[in-house]
């Protein structure tokens, strides 16, 4: 019998094919998005394999075409450093990189399968943060990035897989644990193009993302509980929703939604824009001073916080493109849908267990954005990854009891301290008694120098008991607290009173709000744009026309962007009045580097003026 049916559920002896086939989910991606969960031992046998050493060479292990999962997974030695890594595009030369890019434009025009950004990114942040965000991109200058023409080869690539199998497959895994029966859903993309796609953080070969949905046993039915999606910037409580939360989780006929990011990847509860934030890697004194710098700010100033080194960037989940899921939803066309090709994997498939190498191009990224990611079961240094030996504790469920044992847990949890109370009932007048016995001996030793070291000995045992008693004291009373919670949970529980479904979350994911336009519209998107140019264009003219007046034109070009940023934003006062707040900090130093003797002198003659007065007040009663 299904206690809850509002909820579907599955016999627990069904195997484990048949319960990842009644709650796999349905995923729903962007208009726009180029890359789809394809066969992972397919695109293995259109790569090559390569070992960079540690002094930089690459060692090319098997051609393109000739790698095989045999070859993948054999066993190899290596020096410590040494980094194993497919790659799926192959170097291109100039006349290359033209073809493909063109390849690239002709093939989205014949899809017409175009991607609109809306508001951009840049415009949805101040100046400041576009600032970073120029400082971000010239950073790929000095870092390994994947080229635009490699994001361009493999689009055209994976299409051309496409015409010869157009499966969408996961790789399914169902792990016991801890009461739950966890089921892993892993996607597997050829390419990740948020940077080169949809204006994100980066680009690399190969992406694996995974989805899981948590189960408990009651009556010999399985049941879902909670859902976990992986995504940006969350872990543990944050990543999980429950499956009554209607207002995050939707599901369509017992299988979870999920929203996907473009070209992340990403996965959502809810359809929309999220906004991702980058911070720019900082030396520590900097993040100091900026820490100490935001606690005035707000603490002090009582200003909005802010962080000029946080980049805004915009991940697109409107799953408003491809559906790929089970059935097929009223009002989609059949052509904007695809179903399933489920394959079951565990530790002892070849290419998960024995494969700790990155599944794409290790593009030398001191920060990791652009190399490719290692497989489901390890991190990019190849070791194992949490997701897979511990999905509980992954979305902070190891803490977290299946529904049928919570009762259990509590009553037994009520016991042991119910019955802890009463030890400590005997306890408590016991040790008392004996601390006042001490307090009596220590009293009787007094003005006898010849028991000097005993009453040493005896004040240090006193202490010690009275501490002792004071901690039993404390207990007693936390526990009579902790009792008459654990109470209001029982009759909660045997009521089968819900609690708040998002009651364990932190840091709840919410869709940035798509419908509030700028005040300028176009001008401010085209601004946000061209800005930071024009102020780079701004001081090399400053730097060779008028290089004796430097400082003073900076502070010039500084506030006049700042004033026409703050007008084309609609915020044009509040920017005047941090100006003058941060004027009249400046105006305050100056004054005191100027006047410091006086200032001090001042404060002196105050401070004991103060003192005098509250002396003799004290004097003359």
């Amino acid at each position: 019998m299904n206690p809850q049916p509002d909820r579907p559920s599955m016999p627990a002896s069904a195997p484990d094919f048949d319960l990842l086939r009644r709650f796999e989910p349905a995923l729903y991606f962007t208009r726009g998005e180029q890359f789809f969960p394809m066969d992972a031992e397919r695109y293995v046998r259109e790569c090559s394999l390569w070992e960079r050493q540690p002094d930089g060479r690459e060692e090319l292990l098997a051609r393109q075409g000739e790698l095989t999962i045999e070859k993948l997974t054999a066993c190899r030695p290596a020096p410590f450093g040494a980094v194993r890594f497919l790659r799926f595009i192959e170097p291109l030369d100039l006349a290359e990189s033209a073809s493909v890019l063109a390849g690239q434009a002709r093939l989205r025009l014949r899809l017409r399968n175009t991607f609109h950004p809306g508001l951009g990114r840049l415009a949805r942040g101040g100046f400041l943060p576009r600032l970073a965000d120029g400082l971000f991109s010239l950073s790929f200058l000095l870092r390994g990035r994947v080229s635009a023409a490699t994001a361009a080869a493999a689009e055209l690539d994976y299409n051309d897989l496409l015409r010869g199998d157009r499966r969408y497959v996961y790789y399914g895994r169902v792990v016991r644990s801890g009461g739950w029966t966890v089921l892993q859903y892993w996607y597997f993309y050829c390419f990740n193009s948020w940077r080169s796609g949809f204006h994100g953080v980066n680009d690399h070969e190969s992406d694996w993302e995974q989805v899981s949905v948590y189960l408990y046993e009651r009556d010999g039915q399985l049941i879902p509980e909670w859902t976990a999606y992986a995504s940006h910037d969350f872990k543990g409580d944050d990543l999980r929703r429950r499956w009554d939360d209607d207002g995050e989780l939707l599901k369509e006929d017992g299988h979870p939604v999920v929203h996907i990011g473009a070209g992340s990847h990403a996965s959502y509860f809810r359809k929309g824009e999220y906004q991702a934030e980058v911070t720019l890697p900082l030396p520590g004194w900097i993040s100091g001073l900026t820490r100490v710098w935001n606690k005035f700010w707000t603490g002090t100033l009582g200003q909005p916080a802010a962080n000029p080194f946080r980049i805004p960037f915009v991940d697109y989940a409107r799953g408003d493109g491809l559906r790929v899921g089970p059935g097929e939803p009223p009002g989609r066309k059949a052509a904007s849908c695809g179903t399933w090709s489920p394959i079951l994997v565990d530790e002892s498939t070849p290419w998960v267990g024995q494969y700790r190498g990155l599944w794409g191009l290790f593009a030398r990224d001191p920060i990791s954005g652009e190399n490719a990611p290692a497989g489901p079961m390890y991190n990019r240094d190849g070791s194992p990854r949490s997701a897979w030996y511990d999905p509980l504790g992954f979305a902070g469920l190891d803490k977290v009891p299946p529904p049928p044992r919570a009762q259990a847990l509590l009553e037994r949890n009520r016991r042991k301290i119910s019955a802890r109370q009463k030890e400590l009932e005997i306890f408590i007048p016991e040790k008392a008694s004996d601390l006042q016995s001490l307090g009596v001996r220590l009293k009787g030793m007094e003005g006898n120098p010849h028991l000097a070291k005993q009453y040493a000995a005896l004040e240090k045992s006193l202490a010690a008991l009275g501490a002792e008693v004071r901690g039993l004291r404390r207990e007693r009373s936390e526990n009579a607290a902790l009792l008459e919670g654990l109470d209001r949970r029982l009759e909660r529980a045997k009521a089968c009173e819900m609690e708040d479904p998002r009651l364990h979350i932190r840091h709840l994911a919410e869709p940035v709000k798509t419908g509030q336009a700028l005040r300028f519209g176009n001008a401010a998107e085209t601004w946000a744009a061209i800005s930071l140019s024009l102020m780079l264009f701004a001081i090399a003219g400053l730097i060779f026309f008028a290089p004796n007046f430097i400082w003073a034109g900076l502070g010039i070009i500084f506030v006049l962007f700042l004033v026409a940023e703050s007008i084309l934003r609609g915020a044009f006062v509040q920017t005047v009045a941090r100006i003058t707040l941060v004027l009249a900090m400046a105006a305050i130093v100056i004054l005191f580097f100027h006047f410091w003797k006086w200032i001090i002198v001042g404060a002196l003659l105050a401070m004991g003026i103060s003192l005098m007065v509250q002396r003799l007040r004290e004097l003359t009663g």
